[in-house]
């Protein structure tokens, strides 16, 4: 596996020659019972195995754990530490995901980091790059990834807005 870290800005060109390249890994993320308490109010989810650290501890996690999609909501972040921006790039964009698996559980206070492996790179549209990423986010001394997932993103290269 090669592995490259924090390249910023490459060509359309370098996205094709690199494709199977691995980017990462991020920087450590701590997700904290605050983090997960916030997380937990803006999406409606309060689950106890989220925010009851006294009842979660008797639960099936042994104390609260972060929300799949608060940990799938870091790959932004993640991302921008260590996927290369194409040159000329105006926006991009998350198109979707093909798969998304919780794998194990984040326990509050956990800290989290990405690696992105570049699968493939269309570059069919002059003005757009089309890229698919295999994602794993690992847990700090965890035995599993906390997710796995395929990532589809679009580049927009050039034009007043991105696209013409």
């Amino acid at each position: 596996m090669r592995v490259l870290v924090r390249m910023q800005v490459v060509t359309r060109e370098d996205f094709a020659v690199h494709t199977g390249a691995t980017y990462g890994p991020s920087d450590w993320i701590v997700i904290d019972q605050f983090m997960i308490d916030r997380f937990a109010a803006l999406c409606g989810d309060d689950q106890y195995i989220h925010v009851d650290p006294i009842r979660a501890a008797d639960g099936p996690f042994g104390g609260t754990v972060a929300h799949g999609f608060l940990t799938m909501s870091l790959l932004s972040t993640m991302a921008r530490q260590v996927v290369p921006r194409p040159a000329g790039a105006r926006m991009g964009v998350n198109y979707g995901f093909d798969r998304v698996r919780f794998v194990a559980p984040v326990p509050a206070g956990s800290r989290v980091r990405g690696m992105f492996t570049l699968d493939t790179c269309d570059a069919s549209m002059p003005d757009q790059l089309r890229l698919t990423w295999d994602v794993t986010v690992e847990v700090e001394g965890g035995a599993k990834p906390a997710l796995v997932a395929r990532w589809l993103t679009r580049q927009y290269l050039g034009g007043a807005h991105g696209a013409s």
